[in-house]
């Protein structure tokens, strides 16, 4: 394959991932008019249109998005073997992407790099935030942070945190003029605040268990957010009962702002673990960060 026709695919690629050939012109380092003639005329060697174009938006066609298919594991392969070779470099280097949620981020990512990065300074990271279930593969990350209940079975999964325990918990002005709740069916007489999911656009129904029985319980209240930070702050303004992670509140648990209840009910779960393909290669660079970041409580 000749070097020009490589160069067309792979704009033909950016075009369809960015969608918009603006945004793809900039990433390209060319002009729009050009990169819309090296569109054209790799339509006009392979006989078939490869993007339907409106005035705000360019999608694949039918023939663009079988292209893609075996474009973007070819081209990842190639990329993937480009990365090794930094392996033959004095120190590890490349771009690392990882997607994972808020909390992950903030309580093992970041402390875990935070020390690692001073020491490679090649080495670059990308932390895409997000409390859905991003496919690393198609969106071109090199590995996702989850919890480990939640782990595809065909990807390598590396634990980087002890496990995990969420909490129901209230303030205790809330508590002056209510009941402290005794099973989870009790929660229906509570002002309770509701996180919404990004990801789905649903309410998120609370994971409660006690002796191997799980219920999923739908609860209701004047607040809902999609920000657990706003949770406490409301939990602990007395606006209702929240349901969070065990250590988003311990500071507010010791110091009795907040007041935990069906404790019995929120057993520790599986923490979070570093996942990607299992036919992903690791570079140098991936290969420092996985060490660096592997649980070893």
């Amino acid at each position: 394959m000749r070097r020009e026709e490589l160069l067309d695919l792979n704009a033909f690629m950016t075009v369809a991932e960015e969608q918009s050939f603006t945004r793809a012109a900039a990433k390209l380092g060319t002009s729009q008019s050009a990169l819309s003639h090296t569109i054209r005329r790799l339509e006009m060697r392979l006989g078939v249109r490869l993007l339907t174009r409106t005035t705000r938006s360019v999608a694949p066609t039918e023939a663009g998005e079988r292209l893609l298919g075996t474009l973007r594991p070819a081209l990842d392969s190639i990329g993937a073997q480009l990365t090794s070779l930094g392996e033959l470099r004095e120190k590890p280097a490349g771009t690392i992407r990882i997607t994972t949620s808020e909390h992950a981020a903030d309580t093992t990512l970041w402390p875990a790099l935070e020390k690692l990065l001073p020491a490679y300074p090649d080495i670059h990271v990308e932390l895409s935030l997000d409390s859905g279930f991003a496919d690393i593969v198609t969106e071109r990350f090199d590995a996702g942070v989850r919890l480990g209940e939640a782990l595809a079975k065909d990807m390598i999964a590396t634990r980087i945190g002890p496990d995990l325990r969420m909490a129901v918990v209230g303030s205790p002005a809330y508590f002056q003029t209510r009941p402290i709740p005794q099973t989870p069916q009790s929660l229906a007489d509570h002002q309770c605040i509701n996180l919404r999911m990004l990801s789905s656009g649903g309410l998120y129904a609370w994971e409660l268990e006690k002796d191997g029985r799980e219920l999923r319980v739908r609860v209701e209240g004047q607040l809902a957010f999609n920000n657990v930070n706003m949770i406490v702050r409301a939990a602990t303004a007395g606006f209702g009962l929240g349901f969070v992670m065990e250590d988003q509140v311990t500071a507010h648990l010791a110091d009795g702002r907040l007041i935990r209840v069906l404790e019995d009910w929120c057993p520790p779960f599986p923490g979070y673990h570093l996942y990607y393909p299992s036919r992903r290669q690791p570079s140098a660079a991936f290969a420092v960060l996985v060490e660096a970041l592997r649980y070893r409580g």
